[in-house]
């Protein structure tokens, strides 16, 4: 009888001890939803993150910002968006305007969304740039001309092709003409875009400053706001997030000074 007590107060003993390092604490999912050109980003600060509150899990799901909008109102499981265009969260937002927000959907948890980072759209060339792209405007002449040089862009329901498209209207092309003599080629996100450049399969490519840099990508010319608009990625807690305290908690560290020190190596400018 008194071994059976004394493995009963053991066990009882081990119990606490468990717990008093920790292994009784519960650990806490945060369901972040953030655009592709934030992955090697996002994760890097996440890891700094999930360090410093050592109870929490970020489970991170990247991919273009249309994609991610989709998703979000068929009902995935997501308690902070990240979006590469302002677009994707207005027509999340209850408060955007019809124009807008032309379903009446009502996914962000009001006074939590912030103008996070600002990015630019650059024109990425590949290694030894053989097409010899020189900026926006020789590569326009040469798209009016069919000269034979190959874009890639990103399709038209994703930020980074909905800044492309601007460009094009701002030098009067005609995007569907291009296309259609097979001087447009088209990715899904802006890491296929990126990937495309990389690999030589095209002459040039339009995407974020952040993934010209993190792929090592020539950049040849940045795209001003008058050409294409600010490029401003929103970020908002959602209503149906399970985790909307963890939520919240991991954006205000997104707007820490150690977060922006990251953003900002990564070339994104970090607007807090």
């Amino acid at each position: 009888m008194k071994k059976k007590q004394l493995g009963v107060v053991l066990l009882a003993a081990l119990v606490l001890l468990l717990t008093a390092c920790g292994g009784g604490r519960e650990t806490s999912e945060i369901a972040v939803f953030a655009a592709a050109s934030l992955q090697e980003t996002l994760t890097e600060i996440g890891e700094q993150y999930m360090e410093k509150r050592g109870n929490v899990e970020l489970i991170f799901n990247f991919d273009s910002s249309g994609t991610l909008k989709t998703q979000i109102q068929e009902g995935a499981e997501c308690d902070l968006f990240l979006s590469a265009g302002q677009r994707q969260m207005d027509q999340l937002d209850a408060s955007a305007g019809p124009d807008v927000n032309t379903e009446g959907l009502d996914f962000v948890l009001p006074d939590t969304r912030v103008d996070l980072l600002e990015n630019k759209v650059v024109l990425a060339v590949p290694e030894g740039n053989p097409a010899g792209i020189t900026g926006y405007d020789g590569l326009a002449e040469r798209l009016e001309e069919g000269s034979g040089v190959l874009l890639c862009m990103g399709n038209s329901d994703v930020p980074v092709g909905q800044y492309a498209q601007k460009l094009l209207a701002f030098y009067g092309l005609d995007e569907a003409a291009l296309a259609a003599s097979g001087l447009i080629t088209y990715g899904s996100n802006v890491k296929e875009v990126t990937t495309q450049v990389s690999e030589g399969a095209v002459d040039c490519g339009i995407i974020y400053a952040t993934d010209a840099l993190s792929a090592g990508l020539t950049a040849v010319d940045s795209a001003a706001e008058e050409m294409c608009g600010q490029v401003v990625y929103p970020a908002a807690v959602l209503t149906a997030g399970k985790n909307q305290g963890g939520a919240r908690d991991f954006l205000a560290f997104l707007r820490t000074d150690r977060a922006a020190e990251v953003f900002r190596s990564m070339g994104f400018i970090h607007l807090g």
